[in-house]
């Protein structure tokens, strides 16, 4: 008896979890650990039941499915329910344009290059910047096309009024005109009602062509017409890329076929220094691949804005406000010349 409980004591030692790797322990612990879970699911006693009237205070399981855990397929939910709505605040600068501003050309000397080069401050905001732009997806804008052709706010139904407009950036391009190919827009659009139309591509220029071209809205053209001193059409060609900005300005002597002379000095090709995308989201041009139109006065204040293609009433209130300036204009520039005559004159 007493030979075979040492058997078994030197056996059990021999099997000890000291004396084995950590392979044949980890594969002896399996076992038991199945054993143990299924003997604690079986043991397990059932919950008694809640008597009535006591209140639940567990969690109810949720039957939306939208409401996952996934960010991604919220985002896309969110996408597809997307719709433009009116546009709702003014859009523009706080401050008035300034020929000269915008331009793209660095004209600072070598010592303010360095200046800025070893200034910290400077280097963060650059970061932040660049850390913004390689943050946004580079298909995203024409993925955004889907959606409603890419419109982003439906135009504002009323003017904005003159004290809460903002003011339309100064931007400096190539015109047609064969004299004074480079100019500012600042002064070509102080001074008189202008209707703006920026676009970047055919798409784009399509896009436009609801709000402004003679087939979709004859009325704006006739009110150009009938107050050439007061209202005028800017348009404004923006190209981010070097080789498409640079076929267009071979292509340019055609473009003075087309248009008439006295449009030659209100169409401009402006490049992405010129219009970078600060600017953009400040004037509400959010995709860059989509058409927009601006209504500004004479002190170059956005009163009205309208995106991509033309919708039931934008014509309508685009119209309607650019009446209402050309008249305010009028009575503007009568004010002026009463107030310029001398004492006593009639």
């Amino acid at each position: 008896m007493s030979n075979s409980r040492s058997f078994l004591w030197s056996l059990n030692l021999f099997l000890s979890p000291r004396t084995r790797c950590l392979s044949c322990q980890s594969q002896s612990l399996q076992p038991q650990l199945y054993r143990r879970n299924a003997s604690s699911k079986s043991s397990s006693p059932t919950a008694p039941a809640k008597p009535a009237g006591t209140a639940h205070t567990g969690t109810p399981p949720s039957s939306d499915k939208t409401n996952g855990a996934d960010p991604l397929a919220e985002g896309k939910r969110r996408k597809e329910e997307f719709t433009p709505k009116p546009l709702s605040r003014p859009l523009g600068l706080p401050y008035p344009p300034q020929a000269g501003q915008n331009t793209g050309i660095d004209t600072r000397t070598l010592r303010q290059r360095r200046d800025d080069f070893v200034d910290y401050e400077k280097h963060i905001d650059r970061r932040k910047e660049l850390a913004r732009q390689a943050a946004k997806p580079y298909f995203r804008e024409w993925t955004n096309m889907r959606y409603h052709k890419g419109k982003t706010f439906i135009s504002n139904p009323r003017l904005f009024k003159a004290d809460k407009a903002l003011y339309f950036p100064n931007l400096f391009g190539r015109t047609l005109s064969p004299t004074r190919p480079m100019q500012d827009t600042t002064p070509i659009l102080r001074g008189k009602v202008s209707v703006v139309s920026i676009f970047s591509s055919l798409w784009a220029e399509r896009q436009v062509a609801s709000f402004v071209s003679p087939l979709k809205n004859p009325t704006l053209h006739q009110i150009l017409q009938d107050a050439p001193k007061a209202a005028q059409r800017i348009e404004i060609n923006f190209e981010d890329n070097a080789l498409k900005a640079w076929l267009i300005r071979m292509f340019m002597w055609r473009m003075r076929r087309k248009m008439p002379q006295e449009q030659h000095d209100r169409y401009f090709l402006v490049r992405q220094k010129a219009l970078t995308h600060s600017l953009r989201e400040q004037i509400g041009m959010m995709n860059s691949k989509v058409g927009y139109v601006y209504l500004l006065d004479q002190e170059c204040r956005i009163r009205w804005a309208g995106s991509s293609i033309a919708e039931e009433g934008e014509l309508e209130s685009l119209n309607n406000g650019l009446r209402k300036l050309v008249d305010e204009r009028k009575i503007w520039k009568s004010l002026n010349s009463l107030s310029r005559k001398p004492d006593g004159s009639v």
